[in-house]
């Protein structure tokens, strides 16, 4: 399915807070069906409102609600970077869209641009998850492969390195400049229930696959459970460069089980 990164644009600018976002995937487990009516599925509905409620006020919840074979495990975590209000937005619509799109599975995921949701009736905190993964990427190449992955590779190892870093919460992002008109912007972000070396290994695992879906593109974004990486040529995380223009190109998605 191929779309204008433009268009996604426009679309977030001329909707957002008028109606739900489309998400950027969602993960439904076919092997947790359960009833509509039963206690499970009012569990769900009661823990994703308390999600709703608390994960503004600092970005991040880990939580649970119930108890035996009805206790429901749930995290949500908004973009490190984004505003309070941005994260209240997109909670609001995970919250919303996932039971829509996940109606009788235990184990629903959910990922937008500015925030991820999931929960499940078994503990998944503190456990990194790469079990299912969606790749956006850029259509177009580089048109200077091995200077342009070389500087990635270096931006890359140095917002992993600070991502890892307890005060950063999991969140790494920067830019490399590399011409006068041409600027690599990146962020990776992992979910803050990891510790340092789980985050480490989840986003070594989303680098890692780079050349096998994004290789020598212009942009790319990995979606896992535990961590988010992406990159790309004109600025997407906040603050932004006002000086820079916007997406233009087309990308691709891909989803890997």
């Amino acid at each position: 399915m191929y779309f204008s990164y433009k268009i996604i644009f426009l679309f977030f600018l001329c909707t957002w807070g008028a109606k739900a976002e489309d998400p950027l995937g969602r993960f439904c487990n076919e092997n947790t069906i359960i009833g509509s009516g039963g206690k499970l599925s009012a569990n769900i509905d009661k823990i994703l409102t308390e999600i709703a409620l608390k994960t503004p006020s600092t970005g991040f919840v880990a939580t649970t609600y119930g108890k035996d074979q009805d206790k429901v495990y749930a995290l949500a975590q908004c973009r490190g970077d984004v505003s309070t209000q941005d994260c209240s937005n997109c909670i609001q619509d995970a919250t919303k869209q996932i039971r829509q799109r996940c109606p009788n599975q235990v184990d629903g995921r959910i990922w937008y641009d500015y925030c991820f949701l999931r929960y499940s009736n078994k503990s998944f905190f503190g456990e990194v998850d790469t079990s299912f993964g969606i790749f956006y990427f850029n259509v177009e190449n580089v048109t200077d492969p091995e200077d342009f992955n070389k500087e990635l590779g270096a931006l890359m190892d140095h917002i992993r390195a600070q991502a890892v870093v307890p005060r950063e919460e999991g969140l790494g992002k920067g830019k490399s400049v590399l011409s006068p008109f041409v600027t690599l912007y990146a962020l990776v972000q992992c979910t803050r229930d990891l510790s340092e070396i789980s985050c480490a290994q989840c986003l070594s695992i989303a680098v890692n696959n780079f050349p096998n879906f994004c290789s020598n593109r212009k942009g790319c974004r990995v979606l896992y459970s535990s961590c988010y990486v992406r990159y790309e040529l004109y600025p997407f995380f906040f603050p932004l460069d006002s000086n820079k223009t916007g997406p233009s190109n087309t990308a691709k998605v891909s989803v890997y089980t």
